[in-house]
């Protein structure tokens, strides 16, 4: 498949820093890149999935009158924001009537800043009706608490579908939590993240067999199946996470958030660094950069 490269920062070709190695999928690329080379790190862009939006799914759910059977949206990431964008940007609007019980759109972090005014007027011609809420951690689990009570009510759930990799448990108990709170979740695959194939991580396998090749100061992680991706990879190429380890001893693992690192976990992978503020990727950028220096990569 081929992967749209994004505009990715990079330092002048004079710089012989170790390279900091991160997964992200395009559409996260560039911001990620970016932080790190602001910190003046070297980043290296080895992308294991991608994601695309499947809005089709989210049409039925979206015309009128089927949005007014819920009473909550729950964004689980920015690609579930962006897959309902386009599925609305197809139908009449606005989805709701002005009069009706409060509407609520629940999103994590940064995630949240995508649904402003023009996204709310799409939905509903009074913005009185619709409530933000942004919970004060950003995890599916906060997510779905910060939600309160459901009272058997609906919430629409626009979630990934995994593809050429095993679903990670993160989704499974987003909803459970949901059901949990007394909602009715309804699942719908709004968007497909896919394991980008067998040689996604051969850059990284090349520069570990090559004799004195680049040394890698650190790798970031941020979701389980970035991780899964790579090691899936690795492993077409004869390699596993303890051939890493030895490969570079010294690498440092930063994983974004507590649900990355223990979906690392999980498949093996011992992290070094987790991030504890996770709205966004500058909280990851800064803990890694705090261990780099102290370890001597200025």
């Amino acid at each position: 498949m081929a992967v749209p490269i994004p505009n990715l920062t990079a330092l002048p070709s004079n710089t012989v820093k170790p390279a900091v190695i991160f997964t992200t999928p395009p559409n996260y690329a560039a911001r990620l890149s970016d932080l790190l080379a602001l910190k003046g790190h070297n980043p290296l862009w080895c992308p294991t999935i991608t994601t695309s939006p499947t809005p089709q799914s989210l049409i039925p759910h979206l015309s009128s009158p089927s949005l007014s059977h819920f009473s909550a949206v729950a964004f689980p990431s920015r690609a579930s924001i962006a897959s309902f964008t386009l599925a609305a940007a197809s139908l009449p609007k606005p989805l709701l009537p002005s009069h009706g019980p409060t509407f609520t759109l629940a999103a994590l972090g940064k995630d949240s800043e995508l649904i402003d005014t023009p996204f709310i007027s799409q939905i509903c011609s009074n913005s009185q009706r619709v409530k933000l809420l942004v919970p004060p951690t950003a995890t599916p689990n906060s997510l779905a608490l910060s939600l309160g009570e459901g009272y058997g009510r609906k919430v629409l759930c626009p979630v990934p579908e995994v593809v050429g990799l095993n679903e990670p448990p993160v989704v499974p108990n987003f909803l459970d939590d949901l059901k949990s709170g007394g909602w009715f979740p309804v699942r719908i695959d709004a968007y497909e993240t896919r394991w980008l194939g067998p040689d996604c991580a051969m850059a990284v396998v090349k520069k570990g067999e090559e004799k004195g090749g680049e040394v890698y100061a650190a790798i970031v992680f941020t979701s389980s199946g970035e991780v899964e991706g790579f090691l899936k990879s690795l492993k077409e190429f004869g390699w596993d996470w303890g051939t890493v380890r030895r490969r570079w001893p010294g690498l440092v693992v930063a994983a974004h958030g507590p649900v990355t690192a223990a979906g690392a976990e999980r498949l093996g992978v011992d992290v070094d660094i987790v991030s504890s503020d996770f709205g966004s990727f500058q909280g990851v950028v800064d803990a890694l950069d705090v261990r780099l220096r102290a370890l001597g990569h200025e």
